[in-house]
């Protein structure tokens, strides 16, 4: 028997980038044998055993020749399960068991069981862009993965078990179409506002950040509601436009989050990791490089609850992309680019022992304690920052009376100022600009302190619907500078 080789497409992602992947198969005579080439991490390299049992699960003929698999380019790395269903179709396609011009107008990704059966795997939505881009029309995957693929505006074939997805490239039938199943777990309604009694002043920071996209720091003795308060800023954000939407999408299908019965993320995301988590967590990174809690809250909201007890390498990280919007991880095997850009939402209380700003509470904290407890936190960081607020103890009346203003009543303000920022910029007028640039000298204010003062400004004035942003517009936005709980000693 001549050697016989044949080829299947597919995509390797580099962080959210996909990269054209030739599988080819190649069988020649000689001892029985299975190899894998071309840079195939561990969870590649095991396809093997699973590509063997899942084509003689669906009673098709293993080739009983020297087969080696190549996936080229050979430089690049490959990683995850997703290629057992290409290497399976290349091999039998390589033994004459399916026809090789069928698998040059599709690409294909899944997971085997060694039943034969496909199972979905994450990054589905990038592959298929990768697809559509290069010009195919067609893509095979796991049956519940096929509604996030069509995001990508190629046709998805919804394939159960290899033996399905053989037997439409032979042409014999085409698999059916894909039917979520009706008892789907429903999206949770976020938390509603009207559960927070008083706290005027920190609402109407929600409501400023809200509108503005601005970054948002609570700070006061414990019990309070400033985890409470952080939690509801979700519920009046509006929903992501369609181009947001599968912004977020993507990242959410490569780090594998995204639920088979709502494959579009349509609401802003919401990641409150634990304080103990690393810096690679928070920014992204690892062998592979992997997207980040910062990347998982790209047009949503990052909650880093209790702040100060974060690790300050994971705090410093965030320095750059909360600046720019993207962040970039460069290893020695290659480089990764990830959007980020979040509001940042943080919690703490003003010392160790959580007394401070409490005047029905004694700080024990020593100067030395404070000062180390202080030092966990930048200036620069603090800086970034737009609204920091003292958050109070709530008085026995307000924890007592009626419910605050629901969250159904804050959004479409909300929506209304975000529209009126997008559509043109808000304008500061003379008096207001004299009032932040003798600010500037008094507080004092960096340059990028200056340049979010107005900003807030400018988002309290399209919140009143007045056509430029006076002096009192900027007095308010000064008054969400940093406390002196925070800077006096």
């Amino acid at each position: 028997m001549a050697p016989v080789l044949a080829r299947a497409l597919t995509h390797a992602l580099v962080g959210l980038e996909p990269r054209r992947v030739e599988v080819e198969a190649h069988l020649q005579l000689g001892v029985p044998a299975f190899a894998i080439v071309g840079l195939a991490d561990r969870a590649c390299q095991e396809a093997k055993e699973r590509v063997r049992s899942g084509i003689a699960s669906s009673e098709l003929e293993w080739p009983l020749r020297r087969l080696t698999v190549n996936l080229a380019p050979a430089g690049l790395r490959k990683e995850g399960s997703g290629f057992d269903l290409p290497i399976a179709l290349a091999v039998l396609a390589a033994s004459r068991q399916l026809p090789c011009e069928a698998l040059d107008r599709h690409a294909s990704i899944g997971e085997l069981a060694l039943d034969g059966r496909v199972r979905p795997v994450g990054g589905v939505l990038a592959v298929a862009e990768g697809a559509r881009a290069a010009g195919l029309t067609r893509i095979l995957c796991a049956a519940e993965s096929s509604p996030e693929a069509s995001l990508a505006g190629i046709e998805a074939v919804p394939v159960r078990h290899l033996a399905e997805a053989v037997a439409y490239l032979r042409g014999e039938r085409d698999p059916p179409p894909y039917v979520p199943p009706p008892n789907g777990r429903p999206t949770p309604e976020p938390p509603d506002l009207a559960d927070v009694r008083g706290q005027e002043r920190a609402r109407r920071a929600l409501e400023l950040a809200a509108a503005g996209g601005h970054n948002l720091l609570l700070a006061g003795p414990p019990g309070t509601g400033k985890t409470m308060l952080a939690r509801r800023l979700p519920g009046i954000l509006p929903p992501l436009s369609e181009r947001e939407a599968i912004e977020v999408t993507r990242i959410h299908s490569v780090a594998g989050l995204l639920r088979p019965e709502s494959p579009l993320v349509t609401g802003p995301p919401f990641r409150a990791p634990h304080h103990t988590a690393s810096a690679a967590a928070v920014v992204g990174g690892g062998t592979g490089p992997r997207p980040g809690e910062a990347s998982l809250a790209h047009h949503g909201v990052l909650l880093l609850d209790e702040l100060a007890e974060f690790a300050r390498p994971a705090l410093e990280a965030l320095r750059q992309p909360l600046e720019d919007g993207v962040i970039s991880i460069a290893r020695a095997g290659g480089q990764a680019q990830f959007p980020a850009r979040f509001q940042l939402i943080g919690t703490m209380n003003l010392c160790p022992c959580g007394a401070r700003g409490d005047p029905a509470a004694a700080c024990s904290c020593s100067p030395q304690r404070l000062a180390r407890f202080r030092d966990k936190l930048s200036r620069a960081l603090l800086d970034r920052f737009d609204l920091i607020v003292a958050v109070p103890r709530p008085r026995a009346r307000e924890l007592g009376g009626g419910p605050g203003e629901a969250s159904a009543a804050v959004r479409p303000r909300v929506a209304a100022a975000r529209a009126r920022l997008r559509r043109e910029p808000v304008r500061l007028t003379r008096e207001a600009d004299e009032l932040l640039t003798r600010a500037v000298e008094r507080l004092p204010l960096s340059g990028r302190g200056r340049a979010r003062v107005a900003r807030v400004a400018q988002t309290a004035a399209a919140l009143a619907g007045a056509e430029r942003a006076g002096a009192e517009h900027v007095a308010e936005a000064l008054s969400y500078r940093a406390p002196t709980e925070l800077t006096a000693p």
